[in-house]
């Protein structure tokens, strides 16, 4: 069997660029496909909820303490490999309505707005004692069906 003199770096060539090819970023597209046009085309004063529906679709969400907010969400993301998408490009478009219906005003913001928030720590806060793993654990043993330990109202005496 004949072997070419190029087949060690046609191999190698070829290994390279697949294990390059898995460090490309991904890029990715979350919520609301903007159309400049139409997004252009709701005007205060004269637009309603029934004409901003049917002409930008349903709102990502709606206001939680006012029904007369709606948001339009987009955020494009990228992500290298592994590493968790980071957003580079976001617009949200905040339409208000008045008290009859009629759209009241028209914001847009972009990624200025968006804050990175990062938990405290791993551990959610409690009241109360720490307790080892081996106490979570084996802790119940012997407190099951006791007066006063749970498990037993107080209408069954016994």
């Amino acid at each position: 069997m004949f072997v070419s003199p190029r087949a060690p770096l046609l191999a190698t060539v070829g290994l390279a660029a697949m294990m390059l090819s898995g460090c490309t970023a991904i890029r990715e597209h979350r919520g609301y496909y903007f159309d400049p046009v139409l997004s252009a085309a709701v005007t205060p004063g004269v637009d309603n909820r029934e004409s901003v529906q049917g002409t930008l679709g349903r709102p990502t969400f709606t206001g939680q303490f006012d029904q007369r907010d709606w948001y339009y969400v987009s955020r494009e993301t990228k992500q290298l490999a592994f590493n968790r998408p980071q957003p580079y490009a976001q617009t949200v478009m905040h339409v208000r309505f008045s008290d009859s219906g009629t759209v009241e005003s028209v914001n847009r913001s972009g990624l200025e707005l968006a804050r990175a928030i990062s938990p405290v720590g791993w551990e959610t806060p409690t009241l109360g004692s720490e307790r080892s793993f081996f106490q979570e654990i084996f802790g119940n043993i012997g407190a099951v069906g006791q007066r006063g330990q749970g498990g037993q109202t107080g209408d069954n005496p016994q």
